[in-house]
Protein backbone atom coordinates (compact mmCIF):
# COMPACT_ATOMS: atom_id res chain seq x y z
CA UNK A 1 0.00 0.00 0.00
CA UNK A 2 1.24 3.50 -0.84
CA UNK A 3 3.19 5.90 1.76
CA UNK A 4 2.27 9.25 1.22
CA UNK A 5 4.00 12.84 2.37
CA UNK A 6 2.19 16.12 2.19
CA UNK A 7 4.51 18.95 2.22
CA UNK A 8 3.71 22.52 2.29
CA UNK A 9 5.58 24.82 0.12
CA UNK A 10 5.34 28.80 1.32
CA UNK A 11 6.67 30.42 -2.24
CA UNK A 12 4.90 32.88 -4.70
CA UNK A 13 7.93 35.11 -5.57
CA UNK A 14 7.41 34.42 -9.04
CA UNK A 15 4.06 35.15 -9.42
CA UNK A 16 3.53 37.81 -11.93
CA UNK A 17 0.19 39.85 -10.88
CA UNK A 18 -0.61 39.17 -7.38
CA UNK A 19 1.37 37.48 -4.45
CA UNK A 20 -0.53 35.49 -1.35
CA UNK A 21 -0.27 31.91 -2.47
CA UNK A 22 2.47 31.46 -0.15
CA UNK A 23 -0.35 31.98 2.61
CA UNK A 24 -2.35 29.20 1.64
CA UNK A 25 -0.80 26.28 2.61
CA UNK A 26 -2.16 26.32 6.54
CA UNK A 27 -5.33 27.47 5.72
CA UNK A 28 -6.23 24.58 3.43
CA UNK A 29 -5.60 22.65 6.21
CA UNK A 30 -7.50 24.78 8.74
CA UNK A 31 -10.52 23.86 6.31
CA UNK A 32 -10.07 20.48 5.83
CA UNK A 33 -9.71 20.02 9.78
CA UNK A 34 -12.16 23.01 10.94
CA UNK A 35 -15.03 20.02 11.72
CA UNK A 36 -17.23 21.11 8.92
CA UNK A 37 -16.20 18.84 6.76
CA UNK A 38 -15.35 14.54 7.55
CA UNK A 39 -12.29 13.27 6.20
CA UNK A 40 -13.83 10.55 3.90
CA UNK A 41 -13.57 10.92 0.58
CA UNK A 42 -17.04 10.10 -1.82
CA UNK A 43 -15.15 6.77 -2.76
CA UNK A 44 -15.83 6.13 0.97
CA UNK A 45 -11.96 6.19 1.38
CA UNK A 46 -10.74 7.81 4.88
CA UNK A 47 -7.53 10.01 4.84
CA UNK A 48 -7.02 9.92 8.39
CA UNK A 49 -5.12 6.85 7.74
CA UNK A 50 -1.30 5.99 8.94
CA UNK A 51 0.07 6.22 5.53
CA UNK A 52 -0.53 9.52 5.33
CA UNK A 53 2.38 11.83 7.15
CA UNK A 54 2.23 15.49 7.00
CA UNK A 55 5.39 17.15 7.05
CA UNK A 56 4.31 20.76 7.68
CA UNK A 57 5.60 23.59 5.80
CA UNK A 58 8.55 25.02 4.37
CA UNK A 59 9.49 28.51 3.85
CA UNK A 60 11.20 28.83 1.18
CA UNK A 61 13.97 31.33 0.44
CA UNK A 62 15.92 29.94 -2.52
CA UNK A 63 13.96 28.66 -5.46
CA UNK A 64 15.66 25.12 -6.64
CA UNK A 65 15.18 24.17 -2.23
CA UNK A 66 11.96 23.11 -3.67
CA UNK A 67 13.85 20.15 -5.67
CA UNK A 68 15.97 19.06 -2.55
CA UNK A 69 13.02 19.18 -0.45
CA UNK A 70 11.00 16.87 -2.45
CA UNK A 71 13.81 14.59 -3.00
CA UNK A 72 14.47 14.21 0.54
CA UNK A 73 10.73 13.23 1.06
CA UNK A 74 10.78 10.87 -1.89
CA UNK A 75 13.75 8.97 -0.94
CA UNK A 76 12.15 7.09 2.01
CA UNK A 77 9.69 5.15 -0.94
CA UNK A 78 6.86 7.56 -0.86
CA UNK A 79 4.21 9.65 -2.93
CA UNK A 80 3.93 13.64 -2.84
CA UNK A 81 1.24 16.20 -2.22
CA UNK A 82 1.78 19.05 -2.11
CA UNK A 83 0.36 22.26 -0.74
CA UNK A 84 1.68 25.02 -3.04
CA UNK A 85 2.29 28.47 -3.45
CA UNK A 86 2.28 29.73 -6.80
CA UNK A 87 2.45 26.96 -9.92
CA UNK A 88 5.99 27.82 -10.48
CA UNK A 89 6.77 24.96 -7.90
CA UNK A 90 5.47 22.50 -9.81
CA UNK A 91 8.87 22.34 -11.90
CA UNK A 92 11.58 21.77 -9.39
CA UNK A 93 8.58 19.49 -8.50
CA UNK A 94 8.66 17.15 -11.22
CA UNK A 95 12.42 17.96 -11.88
CA UNK A 96 12.37 15.63 -8.37
CA UNK A 97 10.32 13.19 -9.36
CA UNK A 98 11.78 12.42 -12.56
CA UNK A 99 14.71 10.87 -10.83
CA UNK A 100 12.07 8.38 -9.86
CA UNK A 101 9.79 8.42 -12.49
CA UNK A 102 11.49 9.02 -15.81
CA UNK A 103 8.53 8.14 -18.01
CA UNK A 104 5.66 10.46 -16.51
CA UNK A 105 2.15 11.39 -17.57
CA UNK A 106 0.81 14.89 -16.05
CA UNK A 107 -2.29 15.99 -15.49
CA UNK A 108 -2.50 19.65 -15.36
CA UNK A 109 -5.60 21.75 -14.85
CA UNK A 110 -5.42 25.09 -14.84
CA UNK A 111 -7.17 28.56 -16.76
CA UNK A 112 -3.77 28.69 -18.61
CA UNK A 113 -1.26 26.88 -20.22
CA UNK A 114 2.07 28.06 -18.19
CA UNK A 115 4.03 27.27 -21.41
CA UNK A 116 5.83 30.50 -21.90
CA UNK A 117 9.33 30.53 -23.12
CA UNK A 118 9.85 33.06 -20.20
CA UNK A 119 7.75 35.67 -18.68
CA UNK A 120 8.67 39.07 -18.07
CA UNK A 121 12.36 38.06 -18.47
CA UNK A 122 12.06 35.13 -15.81
CA UNK A 123 12.52 31.44 -17.39
CA UNK A 124 11.06 30.05 -13.74
CA UNK A 125 8.01 32.76 -13.27
CA UNK A 126 4.62 30.86 -12.52
CA UNK A 127 3.44 31.60 -16.50
CA UNK A 128 6.29 28.71 -17.18
CA UNK A 129 6.36 25.62 -15.57
CA UNK A 130 5.28 23.49 -18.59
CA UNK A 131 7.54 24.70 -20.97
CA UNK A 132 10.71 24.33 -18.37
CA UNK A 133 9.08 20.93 -18.07
CA UNK A 134 8.87 19.62 -21.61
CA UNK A 135 12.05 20.71 -22.70
CA UNK A 136 13.75 18.86 -19.87
CA UNK A 137 12.10 16.04 -21.17
CA UNK A 138 10.72 15.20 -17.51
CA UNK A 139 7.32 14.09 -19.10
CA UNK A 140 6.33 11.41 -21.66
CA UNK A 141 2.73 12.79 -22.11
CA UNK A 142 0.98 16.31 -21.03
CA UNK A 143 -2.54 16.71 -20.70
CA UNK A 144 -4.28 20.03 -19.81
CA UNK A 145 -7.57 20.16 -18.80
CA UNK A 146 -9.79 23.63 -18.52
CA UNK A 147 -7.51 26.01 -20.56
CA UNK A 148 -9.44 29.58 -21.92
CA UNK A 149 -6.45 31.81 -22.23
CA UNK A 150 -4.47 29.77 -25.16
CA UNK A 151 -2.91 32.69 -27.30
CA UNK A 152 -0.57 32.56 -29.92
CA UNK A 153 2.81 31.57 -28.64
CA UNK A 154 1.59 29.17 -26.10
CA UNK A 155 -0.31 27.17 -28.85
CA UNK A 156 2.77 27.40 -30.79
CA UNK A 157 4.76 25.53 -27.76
CA UNK A 158 1.85 23.23 -26.96
CA UNK A 159 2.79 21.86 -30.70
CA UNK A 160 6.50 22.28 -30.32
CA UNK A 161 5.98 19.83 -27.01
CA UNK A 162 3.45 17.44 -28.25
CA UNK A 163 1.15 19.05 -25.65
CA UNK A 164 -2.44 17.58 -25.57
CA UNK A 165 -4.74 20.31 -24.59
CA UNK A 166 -8.59 20.50 -23.54
CA UNK A 167 -9.72 23.71 -23.91
CA UNK A 168 -12.83 24.81 -22.33
CA UNK A 169 -14.96 25.70 -25.36
CA UNK A 170 -15.17 21.77 -26.21
CA UNK A 171 -13.94 19.81 -23.36
CA UNK A 172 -14.96 16.67 -23.24
CA UNK A 173 -14.03 15.03 -20.02
CA UNK A 174 -15.02 11.21 -20.88
CA UNK A 175 -11.55 11.82 -23.41
CA UNK A 176 -9.13 12.46 -20.71
CA UNK A 177 -8.79 9.25 -18.10
CA UNK A 178 -6.50 6.70 -19.23
CA UNK A 179 -2.64 7.49 -18.64
CA UNK A 180 0.06 4.19 -19.29
CA UNK A 181 2.46 5.90 -17.28
CA UNK A 182 2.71 6.85 -13.36
CA UNK A 183 0.69 10.21 -12.96
CA UNK A 184 1.16 13.30 -11.46
CA UNK A 185 -1.63 15.72 -10.94
CA UNK A 186 -1.34 19.67 -11.26
CA UNK A 187 -4.44 21.64 -10.12
CA UNK A 188 -4.59 25.21 -10.07
CA UNK A 189 -7.38 26.52 -8.43
CA UNK A 190 -8.00 28.97 -11.68
CA UNK A 191 -8.61 26.29 -13.74
CA UNK A 192 -12.11 26.61 -11.85
CA UNK A 193 -15.14 28.86 -12.69
CA UNK A 194 -14.67 31.89 -10.26
CA UNK A 195 -18.23 31.25 -9.28
CA UNK A 196 -16.52 28.28 -7.53
CA UNK A 197 -12.85 29.56 -6.77
CA UNK A 198 -12.80 33.57 -6.15
CA UNK A 199 -9.62 33.08 -4.00
CA UNK A 200 -6.97 32.92 -7.20
CA UNK A 201 -5.23 36.09 -8.14
CA UNK A 202 -6.07 35.89 -11.67
CA UNK A 203 -10.13 35.15 -12.39
CA UNK A 204 -10.84 33.78 -15.70
CA UNK A 205 -14.71 33.18 -16.27
CA UNK A 206 -16.28 30.32 -18.02
CA UNK A 207 -13.93 27.79 -15.99
CA UNK A 208 -14.86 24.45 -14.70
CA UNK A 209 -17.23 22.65 -12.06
CA UNK A 210 -16.17 21.87 -9.02
CA UNK A 211 -18.45 18.34 -9.54
CA UNK A 212 -16.09 18.24 -13.44
CA UNK A 213 -12.86 18.40 -11.70
CA UNK A 214 -14.06 15.51 -8.88
CA UNK A 215 -15.02 13.35 -11.90
CA UNK A 216 -12.38 13.72 -13.57
CA UNK A 217 -9.88 13.25 -10.54
CA UNK A 218 -12.08 9.78 -9.95
CA UNK A 219 -12.08 8.48 -13.57
CA UNK A 220 -8.59 8.49 -13.79
CA UNK A 221 -6.65 5.05 -14.87
CA UNK A 222 -3.11 4.84 -13.78
CA UNK A 223 -1.61 5.42 -11.11
CA UNK A 224 -1.17 8.97 -9.76
CA UNK A 225 2.23 9.00 -7.71
CA UNK A 226 1.97 12.76 -7.16
CA UNK A 227 0.22 15.51 -7.09
CA UNK A 228 0.34 19.74 -6.11
CA UNK A 229 -2.83 21.93 -5.69
CA UNK A 230 -1.26 25.41 -6.52
CA UNK A 231 -2.52 29.18 -7.21
CA UNK A 232 -4.83 29.40 -3.92
CA UNK A 233 -4.64 33.30 -2.92
CA UNK A 234 -6.06 33.62 0.65
CA UNK A 235 -6.17 37.74 0.00
CA UNK A 236 -8.89 37.20 -2.23
CA UNK A 237 -11.20 34.55 -1.07
CA UNK A 238 -14.76 35.12 0.08
CA UNK A 239 -15.54 33.37 2.97
CA UNK A 240 -12.99 31.08 2.70
CA UNK A 241 -14.60 29.08 -0.61
CA UNK A 242 -11.88 28.33 -2.01
CA UNK A 243 -10.16 26.98 1.21
CA UNK A 244 -12.64 24.79 1.13
CA UNK A 245 -12.73 23.45 -1.87
CA UNK A 246 -9.29 23.42 -1.81
CA UNK A 247 -9.32 21.32 1.14
CA UNK A 248 -11.91 18.87 -0.71
CA UNK A 249 -9.91 18.46 -3.38
CA UNK A 250 -6.66 17.35 -1.56
CA UNK A 251 -8.65 14.82 0.13
CA UNK A 252 -10.04 13.15 -3.23
CA UNK A 253 -6.52 13.69 -4.65
CA UNK A 254 -5.04 11.85 -1.48
CA UNK A 255 -7.98 8.86 -2.16
CA UNK A 256 -6.96 8.25 -5.23
CA UNK A 257 -3.36 8.33 -3.84
CA UNK A 258 -3.58 5.47 -1.27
Amino acid sequence: MSKIVIQGIQFDKKSSFQQGPRLAPPLIREALHCGSLNLFTENGITIEDSRITDKGDFDISDYFDIETITSNHLASDTKVFTLGGDHSITFPIIKALHKKYPKLDILHIDAHSDLYDNYEGDKYSHACPFARIMENGFAARLVQVGIRTLNTHQAEQAEKFNIEIHQMKNLDITKISQFDNPVYISLDMDGFDPAYAPGVSHHEPGGLSSRQVIDLIHTIKGEIVGADIVEYNPNRDFQNMTAFLAAKMMKEILGKML
